[in-house]
């Protein structure tokens, strides 16, 4: 079933276009993975598609319950639906307990210890429940901003660039976990990720922004085996075409 459908959108920013002749259809229960050199604008594209900006030209839509939304139509309980998981998070001056549970809180959920605690233990950080987050590595951030969009259940996860500039050890807990709660729940997830191994490693399918366009968009076996497109063989191999 089509989750996502995006027509001939463009996004211009101070007269700058940042996307352009942008077509897509992103699948229920999919994985897809957004690749690409930095200004391509996958961090715009992920904007647009967790509704938190209308595109300058074009459509993007999503299907939740039935029914077809857009950043204009979706309301406060449909964007709830939607996760998204910034590559630098803002937190909340408190305990990690507290950043994981604020969500939980605002919809007026009691009781939420136990779900606070197996989130915790999920991401590896029940031992600093009660640290203050500005006392946390990056790694250990990224994952507290993680858990806190799980613990919500969102029917979709959006991650810009969740393990950037990590070390192994939270890069494996962040993916091992986003593998996870797919398989477990179904959820769809789409990634954006300079790490073109992530990519490899997590996605159903990916695509290729290059220079505000969508180069390519193929299962991911297809994409770095049998490319169509130079420009992404040229992308995988590390050629400097940009």
């Amino acid at each position: 079933m089509s989750l996502y459908q995006l027509e001939h959108v463009e996004h211009v920013y101070r007269e700058t276009t940042v996307l352009k002749h942008l077509n897509l259809t992103i699948t229920a229960g999919e994985i897809f993975a957004l690749v690409g050199p930095s200004g391509a604008g996958k961090s715009t594209l992920l904007r647009l598609m967790a509704l938190l900006e209308p595109p300058s030209e074009g459509k993007v839509q999503i299907e939740l319950n039935g029914k077809p939304l857009t950043y204009h139509k979706a309301s406060i309980t449909d964007r709830r639906q939607l996760g998204m998981v910034f590559q630098r998070p803002t937190m909340l001056t408190r305990s990690v307990y507290a950043n994981v549970a604020f969500g939980l809180h605002l919809r007026g959920q009691h009781g939420v210890q136990s779900q606070v605690k197996h989130m915790l233990e999920a991401v590896a950080l029940q031992h600093l429940a009660q640290r203050r987050v500005q006392s946390l590595s990056g790694g250990e951030l990224q994952r507290v901003a993680l858990a806190r969009a799980l613990i919500l259940q969102p029917k979709v996860l959006l991650l810009d660039e969740p393990t950037a500039n990590l070390d192994p050890y939270n890069i494996g807990i962040i993916e091992n976990l986003v593998r996870r709660h797919h398989d477990e729940d179904g959820t769809t997830i789409i990634i954006v990720t300079h790490n073109v191994f992530q990519a490899k490693r997590l996605a159903d399918r990916v695509g290729l922004l290059l220079e505000s366009e969508l180069i390519e968009v193929a299962d991911t076996d297809t994409f770095f085996n049998h490319p169509q497109d130079p420009r992404t063989q040229a992308f995988l191999s590390g050629d400097l075409i940009y």
